[in-house]
């Protein structure tokens, strides 16, 4: 669908209501299937974008993490595709996750709100065989969740077929934007039926998916859940200065932060995955119970240790951004960052793991000499200062000048001070041996004195005769050896002998 057929969304911010979900239109199977998890009061975004989408009009949903935006359009798909019969090869819906947990995860609300409906799906990412997602796919599927990659995968191998897609959700576009992903979306967009209905979901609006939402919405209700980046008041929100910046140094300090808290279970967050590996192990070596998780490791390892931290098996998780936002871990205690994240946007969706739906939750963030900026851009966005927290067997500091890298970024300064210093005592010795010399350099120079009256010089003794070697008996030993010299050829001889060619012969 093209730009020229789109008009400018109507912006409308979710207001929170006494609405309950009998007021939103929803089925009874599905109602019954929502009061059964425990939930009687509909979130703003879907108070706001149930009815919408049960019109059948395009939705614009500006939503952060911990909104309740997968329920705000998995239920009304749930009814939409209760009237019809799904065809192999041709999924009637289609929703499209950055990452394979936020795929599973929407895999699992589906299970969980459609309980009472007969609906079919299909979970297409990576790490999973493509044999039993093609047997899946040749049944005929309602719902397809997918990870764009794996999607245009089973697409090429003529596995797939999106003409019969009535309604297409992309969830998390932002984060589709970081990763990468907006070329091969806009590809499976020109894939799909212009008449379909086209629910796009957003934490925030670069103008790369602003442009996409013009391209490919029509006429779209904008609903915003949230204001930008605004953190729950039930977390406790503390930074830990630390001394240097140092790998070790800041390792340790983690661990003094994890013992100085009662932790019933936590996520440290890393900005690289090697940290998340390094970490991991580490606290594994120091008796913690600690698991990594993170985009490179296999989806099997993935699933698992995810599954093992929402049954209560494990500890504390130690993940990349890949789990930051959209991952439905209920009742985090504790969030750490073992370093700020890159963005401030990224803080908020970090610490919004905890302090859910009322708890309280705590979070704690290890700030080097070189994280003042990014402090301050976080303090910026959130709007306040963060309190420093006192923690046993971490010294106290100060938040360093972000020029200072640390540890290593003091030895740097140290250096550069000794070598100042040799540079100014060796300007000084030159100084003093040029003063020293001064004084013989202002003498007149002593012209030459004539020839008569210099004194005469003392004559070169003779060089001492020597006497001739006598010869070595190895020598002679040789000369005994050497074949007898050929007689000396008088004047005019050839060299021929006897045999003289006839023209020297002639005269």
């Amino acid at each position: 669908m093209t730009s020229e057929n789109t008009a400018p969304a109507s912006a409308e911010p979710a207001q929170v209501s006494s609405l309950t979900f009998d007021d939103l239109g929803l089925s009874e199977p599905t109602l019954r299937a929502v009061k059964e998890t425990g939930y009687n009061t509909p979130t703003p975004i879907q108070a706001a974008a149930i009815p919408e989408i049960l019109k059948g009009r395009d939705v614009l949903g500006i939503a952060q993490t911990g909104t309740g935006k997968t329920a705000s359009f998995t239920l009304p798909m749930i009814d939409i595709l209760a009237s019809g019969r799904s065809r192999a090869r041709m999924p009637r819906t289609l929703i499209l996750e950055p990452t394979r947990e936020l795929a599973a995860q929407v895999a699992e609300a589906f299970d969980k709100y459609g309980k009472y409906q007969k609906l079919t799906k299909a979970l297409l990412i990576g790490g999973v065989s493509f044999g039993d997602q093609d047997a899946l796919l040749a049944r005929g599927v309602d719902v397809l969740i997918a990870t764009p990659g794996r999607l245009l995968d089973h697409f090429e191998r003529g596995k797939l077929l999106l003409n019969g897609v009535q309604v297409m959700v992309v969830d998390e576009a932002d984060r589709m934007l970081d990763m990468g992903f907006i070329p091969d979306i806009e590809r499976i967009f020109k894939m799909t039926p212009f008449t379909r209905q086209t629910l796009f979901f957003s934490a925030t609006m670069p103008p790369e998916i602003t442009r996409l939402t013009e391209a490919f919405l029509s006429n779209p209700k904008r609903i915003e859940a949230t204001k930008p980046a605004t953190a729950a008041t039930t977390i406790t929100q503390r930074i830990v200065a630390l001394p240097g910046g140092d790998p070790r140094t800041r390792r340790a300090a983690l661990r003094a932060v994890i013992d100085s808290c009662e932790i019933k279970n936590g996520i440290i967050f890393c900005n690289r995955k090697t940290d998340v590996d390094v970490v991991a192990l580490s606290l594994k070596r120091h008796g913690y119970d600690a698991a990594p998780i993170h985009g490179d490791l296999d989806q099997s390892v993935r699933t698992k240790t995810l599954d093992r931290f929402r049954a209560g098996e494990l500890k504390i998780l130690v993940a990349s951004d890949v789990a930051a936002r959209g991952l439905d871990v209920p009742d985090v205690s504790h969030v750490f960052n073992y370093e700020p994240p890159r963005t401030p946007d990224d803080y908020v969706h970090r610490i919004g793991r905890t302090g859910r739906a009322g708890r309280e939750g705590a979070s704690f963030t290890l700030v080097g000499p070189s994280d003042k900026k990014s402090l301050d851009a976080i303090e910026k966005l959130i709007g306040r200062a963060i309190e420093k927290a006192q923690i046993e067997g971490v010294p106290d500091a100060a938040i360093g000048d972000p020029n200072d890298r640390g540890g290593r970024g003091r030895r740097a300064e140290e250096l550069k001070r000794e070598h100042s210093k040799r540079l100014s005592e060796k300007k000084e010795r030159y100084m003093k041996r040029d003063d020293s010399r001064g004084d013989a350099a202002m003498e007149p120079v002593k012209q030459s004195e004539p020839a008569e009256q210099r004194e005469p010089t003392k004559a070169r003794e003779p060089r001492r005769e020597q006497k001739p070697r006598e010869p070595s008996r190895n020598r002679e030993r040789d000369q005994e050896k050497r074949p007898p010299a050929l007689p000396k050829e008088e004047p005019g001889a050839t060299g021929f002998g006897s045999n003289v060619p006839a023209f020297l012969k002639r005269k």
